[in-house]
């Protein structure tokens, strides 16, 4: 039989996602219900090493699902790679009689709180929370669906100077080594090419259809770029190698950056949070630890952490056809 923990705390770690602080709120509250403690980490693993804990209660959490980032903080913690430093952590936790510990983040968030539950026997529940939709367990992350209308409305206002000027714009996203971003912003908003790290394009084929789109009678023109894109040339090199092999075209380039990990976040974000949040609290009520809550056909899962790292978030190949279609 489970043992009910009575004191959980939650922190959050890595990039920043909208919906991060939807997530906060949700196990607070949660906890709240159940009659059970809850503290929240500052900094992520540094600020657990360094005992930056504080208790939560409803009341810490009030106003914060419409706000974008974490309450939390995040920190990247070289500390919380070596034996001392989780030790460290796992002193803390002890001393304030923390017993459960939910870890919102990435791959790299859960590898730590994997080691960490090793270690030193403190149940770790991971709620996926990053942009780049790239965990394996989840058909959506916190925040994916949020940076996918930042990027698709940034676009829309490129394409109007594209069009006044008759450019080729050139539009950096991000995503890692995935390209869900890309793949449905550039579906969403129309671009004429697709350049992801799943399906090498290949200069010549971008070449070819680009002419091809100058001859059909296309005066302006966007390609959409994951950052982690194989083609063996970053944004700017690319842009450059058009222009000497297509002097027709007169080309930009927009790297979008950070204004994708940031802003309000999305109704879906905000409902997805507040589902996992409540699942994360429930499971280790349940005596789950180890794993990781997901969403699969609007159901919330649960995925071994050692599974969510090493699996690999596959790209739905209708989607690469609907775009090689909608791009003729």
């Amino acid at each position: 039989m489970s043992v009910k923990p009575k004191h959980i705390a939650v922190l959050t770690s890595g990039g920043d996602a909208p919906g991060m602080n939807a997530a906060i709120r949700s196990v607070v509250r949660s906890c709240s219900h159940f009659n059970i403690k809850c503290s929240g980490v500052y900094r992520g693993y540094q600020g657990l090493i360094e005992g930056d804990i504080r208790p939560l209660d409803a009341r810490s959490v009030n106003n914060i699902i419409n706000k974008g980032g974490t309450k939390l903080k995040s920190a990247r913690s070289l500390d919380f790679h070596e034996k001392e430093g989780r030790a460290k952590a796992s002193k803390n936790l002890k001393n304030l009689n923390i017993d459960a510990l939910i870890v919102i983040g990435g791959d790299g968030s859960f590898t730590g709180g994997m080691i960490f539950e090793r270690e030193h026997k403190i149940p770790v529940i991971g709620i996926p929370g990053t942009i780049d939709n790239d965990i394996f367990g989840t058909s959506h992350t916190i925040g994916y669906d949020t940076a996918l209308n930042t990027v698709v409305q940034a676009i829309d206002k490129i394409r109007d100077t594209a069009i006044s000027h008759n450019r080729l714009f050139f539009v950096e996203v991000m995503g890692r080594d995935a390209g869900h971003i890309a793949l449905n912003v550039g579906i969403g908003a129309g671009a004429e090419e697709i350049l992801i790290p799943e399906e090498n394009l290949g200069l010549d084929r971008l070449l070819e259809s680009l002419r091809r789109s100058k001859k059909s009678g296309k005066s302006s023109s966007i390609v959409v770029v994951a950052e982690g894109d194989k083609i063996g040339k970053n944004v700017f090199e690319l842009a450059q190698h058009i222009e000497e092999n297509l002097p027709d075209y007169e080309v930009r380039v927009s790297v979008l950056g950070h204004i994708q990990r940031g802003g309000t976040p999305s109704c879906f974000d905000r409902v997805l949070a507040s589902r996992m949040g409540l699942k994360a609290v429930e499971s280790l009520i349940d005596g789950v630890s180890g794993h990781m809550i997901g969403i699969q056909n609007g159901e919330m899962i649960l995925t071994p952490l050692n599974k969510a790292i090493k699996g690999k978030s596959e790209i739905k190949r209708e989607l690469i056809r609907v775009s090689d279609i909608m791009t003729l």
